[in-house]
């Protein structure tokens, strides 16, 4: 993320196995078969492919994954990403927490991910393009896109235009599938996506913080009082996530931005960072050292350990590791990223009681906003059409009865509950519903079994107690 070089300490573990690490301690408090937990860790399929595209005169090739992690519901689903950096190891990891985490959010999926090893920056949209329209291809021939069995979605690297590029090669590979443009989710509106997707995972770690802050005992635990108002805030990452995640906790809840890390350095401002001009000055290709409403600082991983309230984490995976994990200051993470804290660095932080929201719940509102976005596809309509002159309807009558008996309503109190909830309005509401139940469940576990000790094992254990219940119900 910065410029400064940090020694890697040879004991830490990689990606996978710190996920399989913190998988392991939250079953070792189940009373499960060892057979029936491999079970549930164990990937189930990893797919590999490489193909080639004509591009600038010579044939390029491409190498490929897609993992599919558990089919004990389906469709699967998970993201697409383009990055140099993807192997085998991330894509198994991310597809193993996508298991958990729809299991823990009650998303009907099962769990997959994917990668295209590729820097989407060496590429013109052309060339893009042809190369996404044959990965899809690939992936196609082994159903793994599919409406009903394999359903991706953007990434790091990925948006709404891949995700329509490859929407329209499935429905021209599939063009007796009714259901075809249900093969992806986080389309653009217009092509069957939904409101309030781009937004979706940020808007979900400002909905979990929320949770949160709804919790006195658990604020008092980890050295915070009151709610988000005024709460110093880092970030690290200003790409989609660590964007609206940022954007609504300072707009709306009134906390204070005070840091944001990107890879360039970090640029600072005691007195809150406005984000929308910063995300618009990146944006515009402007390098982050001529922000010039904050101060610059190329140490960018420095800023990670600096004292603050809450520190958002929206990047890679692996940023608090052993290297730094006894040096962070935070009393407050919430993990936006995937897996941005280590197995190890985890303990770390456990032991000198930081409190940990973890990612797997944090950053789930992505895949919630996909399940509705994919039902909407298969329901053939949008969300609100049914439902919404007729509830307009019904608070007209009742605002109108009791005008009548001489209450009187501001007019912006008027306007308001007159109009009926349209379809961003619905999955606002279902999201925040969806996170506000899986902390309560979560915070449940903890209170039935203290030994669990904190919130990321307690996820880790209500997601595996719904698997393997799951499993017992259909006879494994």
């Amino acid at each position: 993320m910065a410029a400064s070089k940090t020694k890697t300490n040879t004991d830490e573990l990689g990606f996978r196995e710190s996920v399989e690490l913190m998988f392991n301690r939250a079953a070792s408090y189940m009373d499960l078969s060892p057979a029936l937990i491999e079970k549930i860790r164990v990937c189930n399929a990893t797919y590999i492919v490489r193909f080639g595209v004509k591009l600038r005169g010579e044939i390029k090739t491409f190498v490929g994954y897609r993992s599919v992690h558990s089919e004990h519901r389906e469709p699967v689903k998970g993201g697409i990403r383009y990055s140099s950096h993807v192997n085998q190891d991330e894509v198994e990891a991310l597809a193993a927490l996508m298991t958990y985490k729809c299991a823990l959010v009650e998303v009907p999926f099962g769990g997959s991910k994917g990668g295209l090893c590729i820097n989407p920056k060496d590429w013109e949209p052309d060339e893009l393009e042809r190369i996404t329209r044959r990965f899809t291809f690939e992936l196609s021939r082994r159903d793994l896109i599919h409406p009903s069995l394999n359903v991706p979605a953007p990434d790091m690297g990925t948006s709404a235009r891949e995700m329509s590029w490859m929407a329209d090669e499935y429905r021209r590979l599939h063009n007796d599938n009714i259901d075809a443009m249900a093969c992806v989710t986080g389309k653009p509106v217009h092509l069957g996506g939904i409101e309030g997707r781009v937004e979706a995972t940020g808007r979900g770690v400002q909905y979990a913080l929320r949770e949160f802050f709804r919790h006195a005992d658990d604020v008092k635990a980890a050295g915070l009082r009151g709610d988000l108002e005024d709460k110093i805030v880092i970030v690290q990452g200003l790409g989609n996530v660590g964007f609206h995640a940022a954007k609504f906790l300072s707009e709306e809840d009134g906390a204070k931005i005070v840091a944001v890390i990107e890879r360039e350095g970090v640029v600072r401002n005691p007195d809150g960072i406005d984000i929308e001009k910063l995300k618009a000055h990146l944006n515009d290709r402007q390098p982050l050292k001529e922000y010039r409403e904050a101060e610059f600082d190329e140490d960018g991983r420095a800023a990670l350990t600096e004292k603050c309230d809450i520190l958002i984490p929206a990047a890679l995976e692996g940023q608090i590791n052993l290297n730094n994990a006894h040096k962070i200051r935070a009393k407050l993470i919430i993990e936006a990223a995937n897996g941005p804290v280590t197995a190890k660095a985890d303990k770390i932080l456990r032991d000198r009681g930081i409190t940990v929201i973890p990612d797997m719940y944090a950053n789930a509102g992505g895949v919630t906003v996909s399940y509705f976005e994919w039902v909407k596809n298969i329901s053939h309509i949008r969300f609100g059409r049914m439902q919404r002159r007729a509830e307009e309807a019904k608070n007209r009558h009742l605002i109108e009865a009791l005008e009548s008996e001489g209450v009187k309503f501001s007019d912006e109190f008027r306007a308001e509950y007159l109009d009926g909830a349209d379809e961003l309005d619905l999955v606002r509401a279902g999201l925040d519903d969806t996170m506000r139940l899986a902390y309560q469940n979560i915070r449940q576990a903890l209170i039935d079994k203290p030994e669990l000790e904190d919130l990321r094992t307690a996820a880790f254990y209500v997601a595996i107690k719904d698997i393997a219940l799951h499993y017992d119900s259909i006879g494994l």
